[in-house]
């Protein structure tokens, strides 16, 4: 298995594996909602406020985690959204999310970045160093239907203050139902 940050050599592939991972986990429905996504965030998203962990065998896609901006209105730190985050159904629990993981927050933190936002389980998260947050630290773009899951992590020494005013999404993310 190989990891890359190279988004456009699999593009195509992509939006398939959203899709399929969230299928066989969450339903067939929401595997198309996550596909969408997915495919609007590469097709419509500036290429500085994207970027990926991909990890592959040869040209089969095992797994991939998306990151992109999120801009606080009063703040001038760089924050990066960690979601969505899919493996193969026959190659989870195997480690390969953990692995997207460590080296997506790698390649952050060589960019400069100060922090990182994900919405999911605490406990998976957890592992890689992703603590709960509120939304008085860093207030969500959205409303949060489980604000338990609103996790983050600090990069630099300045991630670690309170985040100043509202935060906006990348567009693909700028709908309530994601929330």
């Amino acid at each position: 298995m190989k990891l890359s940050a190279e988004i456009s050599q699999w593009s195509d592939a992509l939006p398939k594996l959203f899709q399929q991972a969230f299928s066989d986990s969450e339903g067939e429905d929401e595997g198309k909602v996550i596909g969408a996504l997915v495919s609007d965030l590469l097709s419509n998203t500036p290429q500085d406020d994207l970027r990926a962990a991909i990890a592959h065998d040869g040209p089969k896609v095992l797994g991939c985690i998306l990151f992109s901006s999120l801009r606080f209105e009063r703040d001038t730190r760089q924050v990066f959204l960690m979601s969505p985050v899919a493996v193969r159904t026959d190659h989870q629990k195997s480690g390969i999310g953990q692995r997207l993981i460590g080296f997506g927050l790698d390649g952050l933190r060589n960019a400069n970045v100060d922090y990182v936002v994900t919405y999911g389980d605490p406990a998976y998260y957890g592992k890689s160093g992703f603590l709960p947050i509120s939304e008085d630290f860093a207030p969500s773009p959205m409303p949060l239907s489980h604000p338990h899951g609103w996790l983050g992590q600090a990069l630099t020494e300045a991630g670690a203050a309170p985040f100043k005013g509202p935060s906006h999404c990348v567009e693909a993310f700028n709908k309530p139902e994601l929330w």
